[in-house]
């Protein structure tokens, strides 16, 4: 038997440890890499059924340790309301998310998943957040510098419990308040919306000076992926239908709806969502032209295209009518990744029969594949793909409350104060005897919240989450001798014998998201006009208007003295409070047309039929009262 001698034996075990380390070692899990060597490598590596996984969004409930393994998942979203449990601690959504992502970063690959959460006016499924007063007013402010921080705020809140992908901003130009979404967006003009872009380096971080155009930006772990959506023209649908057909020339698409893409493409926003409604009467999901031709090729986009919720069923009329057709057109259209959200079997299954008989080419799955593996390596998913808990106490936090209640006070809107310029009711005093707040949104701070708070239809009530309402809010500001009497839906009669030095009515719309908030008629809820009726009839009073957009107000304008539009401020009614007793100032100027009635729909700045009942642009303003300024 032949020996060994020992400075072989260490030859042999150095080559051995070489051989292993180069097993161990592969570009694609190297930081120092460069960003196209590593998709490169990654895709080199992957199987077909990996790709189309990377491609599958699921929603949360469906999202087991196993389907994320065996199905190779891609990502993972919370539909609006889909929370770990009622009420649930950022500590129980870290852990949620890191079980899903612990499954992902098991199979052979180790490719991170990434999950999505519709955080539209921060972080609006959780409890205890700070919920931001909604993009309708917002827009009022026309404040870049003060969205950022939003931006920035609602960055950190989503981060608290361990989610990287944010599916905001909503950026569409909302041509017609009779849509549901309407609050979702900033103006009813473009240049207000792209001012209101700046949001996207609060969200993302600043881009580096460097940047080549297009390719998406996320600065590391206290940042969040955006989503700019929803492409293209959601907001100029017939009559504000929601997922309607917008019939507009090219031209007109080109010069209202997407100049605001232009802007969060420039700031290197990471993905965009398509639209579920048609232009001309082509599917946006099916529409080749403008989601390969326009937004990646043209625009030189190079983050990820992704469906809205079902968005491939809704190509069809009815939805699901064809599922494999909608794959073809809605995969063939340039879509990357698909809120399946639940079916996800049947979407797996589908698309790699079309791959396997060369229906969809291998280039489309290799384009999207690329593109999600690019929002991925960028953001720092690869080195840190499990969230821990060093932010849990952003949610919430002091500083971002003090955000929110500055962001109320400059989204209010004076429409009208007191019958005469030199008779203004606003500021109100703090100190009077007996004041009177009425009105069904006076003390409800889901009505103050709107839509897409904890749930995806919004809430009623006080017990959603922590906030002020306004009735607390103007207790707190008020004198301590002051008496606040507060009344819901008072008569005429207990307001008359009241006493009152003056009241507040607080009215207007239910919460609603998406369809439920189509209307045709845009009243105030019931019994709104008779409180304002009956409180203002009998005594001097302001109403403040919490809705999602105008609402039909010019029969009562001449009983009221002084009228606000608060739009839906979120939980920090303090800012409300702030100005009606002049710790501020008002100083927003609409970014909506007020209409006189809903006839005149739709009716926009600029328009030949112009007449509101308040401009574009209009919005009186006061002077603090206090030394405190803006």
């Amino acid at each position: 038997m032949g020996s060994f001698s020992i400075p072989k034996l260490g030859f042999l075990l150095l080559c051995c440890l070489a051989a292993v380390t180069e097993a161990t070692y592969v570009k694609y899990k190297d930081p120092k890499q460069p960003l196209g060597v590593r998709i490169k490598d990654l895709m080199s590596r992957m199987t077909l059924a990996e790709k189309i996984g990377q491609m599958t969004q699921i929603e949360r409930t469906v999202a087991t340790p196993d389907v994320m393994k065996n199905y190779f998942i891609g990502s993972v979203l919370s539909g609006g309301g889909s929370v770990p449990a009622p009420k649930a601690t950022p500590e129980a959504w870290i852990e949620m998310v890191n079980a899903m992502q612990k499954a992902a970063l098991s199979t052979r690959l180790g490719i991170p998943m990434i999950y999505g959460i519709d955080a539209v006016h921060g972080h609006n499924n959780v409890h205890k957040a700070t919920i931001f007063p909604h993009n309708v007013g917002l827009g009022v402010t026309r404040d870049p510098k003060l969205i950022k921080k939003i931006g920035a705020a609602t960055a950190l809140e989503v981060r608290a419990t361990g989610i990287p992908y944010a599916f905001a901003p909503c950026i569409a130009v909302c041509r017609d308040p009779r849509w549901g979404r309407c609050y979702e967006s900033y103006s009813e003009d473009h240049k207000i919306v792209q001012l209101m872009t700046e949001i996207i380096p609060g969200l993302q971080g600043e881009l580096p000076a460097n940047s080549k155009k297009g390719v998406p930006f996320v600065a590391g772990k206290n940042k969040v992926a955006a989503c700019a959506k929803h492409f293209l023209g959601d907001g100029g649908t017939t009559k504000g239908i929601n997922e309607n057909n917008t019939v507009t020339s090219l031209n007109g698409l080109r010069s209202i709806h997407m100049p605001a893409y232009l802007d969060s493409i420039r700031k290197g926003v990471a993905t965009v969502m398509v639209s579920y409604s048609s232009w001309n009467g082509k599917k946006m999901h099916a529409n080749r032209d403008l989601v390969t031709g326009f937004l990646k090729n043209k625009l030189k986009f190079r983050g990820f295209v992704i469906s809205d919720w079902q968005g491939l069923d809704r190509i069809t009329s009815p939805s699901h009518a064809n599922y494999s057709y909608s794959v073809e057109v809605g995969v063939g259209a340039g879509i990357d990744m698909i809120m399946v959200p639940y079916n996800f079997t049947e979407f797996i299954d589908d698309l790699t029969y079309q791959v396997k008989h060369n229906i969809i080419p291998m280039s489309r799955i290799d384009d999207a594949v690329k593109r999600i593996l690019r929002v991925k390596f960028v953001m720092g998913l690869f080195e840190n793909p499990i969230a821990d808990n060093s932010l849990v106490n952003q949610l919430g936090s002091q500083e971002h409350r003090e955000l929110a209640r500055e962001a109320v006070r400059k989204s209010l809107v004076l429409l009208k104060n007191g019958e005469a310029a030199d008779k203004p009711l606003l500021p109100l005093p703090k100190k009077a005897t007996k004041i009177l707040v009425a009105g069904t949104h006076a003390d409800n701070l889901g009505y103050q919240c709107g839509g897409w708070t904890i749930t995806w239809q919004g809430l009623s009530g006080n017990d959603l989450t922590t906030g002020t309402t306004i009735l607390q809010a103007i207790k707190n500001t008020v004198d301590p001798s002051t008496q606040v009497v507060y009344s819901q839906n008072p008569d005429a009669e207990f307001v008359k014998s009241g006493k009152f030095s003056h009241a507040i009515v607080v009215v207007g719309e239910p919460s609603y998201a998406e369809t439920n908030g189509d209307s045709l008629n845009l009243t105030i809820s019931q019994p709104g006009p008779d409180t304002i009726y009956n409180v203002c009839g009998a005594v001097k009073c302001v109403v403040v208007v919490i809705s999602g957009r105008p609402v039909v107000i010019q029969p009562y304008l001449s009983s009221i003295d002084a009228l606000v539009a608060a739009w839906l401020p979120g939980t920090e009614g303090q800012g409300v409070a702030d100005v009606l007793f002049g710790d501020y100032g008002f100083s927003g100027k609409l970014a909506r047309t007020w209409f006189k009635t809903v006839d005149q729909l739709p009716m926009n700045v600029g328009d030949p039929h112009y007449d509101p009942l308040f401009p574009f642009g209009f919005g009186l303003t006061t002077k603090p009262t206090s030394p405190r300024q803006n």
